[in-house]
């Protein structure tokens, strides 16, 4: 017994430390913004409650063969005719629903926050996102820039992720910094992560989307603000502008690389959003967001 306990023991602590190199390999475990931080801190807690209910399980499961194993002389006592336990009652209904209540509260509440910015941490920029097949299309209605498979994001400011799509549903994430959001035809949804460290993470489609599926990726290159304004500068001066025509190319099904468009028609999101007649735009807080922008144009 005590040869099995010591095996037992080693590989416990092999496996450990082999995980203490994936955090690379699992970013959701790793995040690197406040909306990763509440979502793996989520994760934890339900592993953590699971742990126990397995634990005790396990625990009552060992306790009842050792106790009312077939042995002479066993002290456990003989009842034939038991049927009830007011006290067992109340501990195995009372457990899961502390359980669920304790999960439900903190589910809810870090859900609710994460509808909103990243407190304390400056001005936010906005990002329209377009899953086309099997691509990804940014927009940037501030800097007047376009990409696609690819962004440039600035290190510590909040990002408003605006999402459609102008192909079948698909799935928005970015494991290291939170997610997912759904991408829908018709309907513009709202996504709001943050990175605050500089470096280059995995963005992909996690909705299965046909045959290049797995093509569905991009790069979020998290940089300095001063970089960041310089890579928007860069773009400017030796991409070319995006067309209309050019963009029903790019949504046509097709694998392509990495893109960059020094412009490109401000009504283009919109237009997609919009193209089933607005039949599913429910968006209150685009439209608000909206009506803040014309009226600051108009002043």
């Amino acid at each position: 017994m005590k040869s099995l306990w010591r095996k037992g023991f080693f590989i416990l602590i092999i496996g450990l430390l082999f995980l203490t190199g994936c955090s690379d390999k699992y970013p959701v475990l790793n995040p690197v913004g406040p909306a990763g931080e509440r979502e793996k801190n989520l994760i934890v807690l339900s592993a953590v409650l699971m742990g126990i209910v397995v634990a005790v399980v396990i625990a009552l499961l060992a306790f009842i063969v050792y106790r009312y194993r077939d042995k002479p002389n066993n002290k456990a006592a003989y009842k034939p005719n038991w049927d009830d336990s007011k006290i067992l009652e109340v501990v195995w209904w009372a457990i899961p629903i502390i359980i669920i209540g304790v999960l439900s509260f903190y589910t809810v509440r870090d859900t609710f926050a994460l509808t909103k910015p990243p407190k304390n941490s400056g001005e936010p920029i906005t990002i329209e996102v377009t899953s086309l097949d099997w691509k990804w299309m940014f927009f940037y209605p501030d800097q007047d820039v376009a990409t696609v498979n690819y962004i440039d994001v600035p290190a510590g400011r909040p990002i408003q992720f605006v999402l459609t799509s102008d192909a079948p549903i698909n799935s928005f994430w970015i494991p290291a910094l939170g997610g997912q959001e759904y991408t829908m035809p018709g309907m513009a949804m709202r996504l709001w992560l943050q990175a605050n460290e500089v470096g280059t993470y995995t963005g992909k489609g996690a909705n299965f989307s046909g045959k290049h599926f797995e093509d569905m990726t991009f790069d979020v290159n998290v940089v300095k603000e001063t970089d960041f304004n310089k890579w928007v500068d860069k773009v400017k001066d030796t991409s070319h502008a995006l067309t209309k025509q050019e963009y029903q190319k790019l949504a046509k099904p097709g694998v392509i690389g990495e893109k960059s468009f020094s412009s490109y028609p401000k009504s283009i999101f919109m237009d997609t959003v919009n193209k089933n007649g607005g039949l599913y735009m429910n968006n209150d807080w685009m439209m608000k967001d909206m009506n803040k922008s014309d009226e600051m144009e108009g002043k």
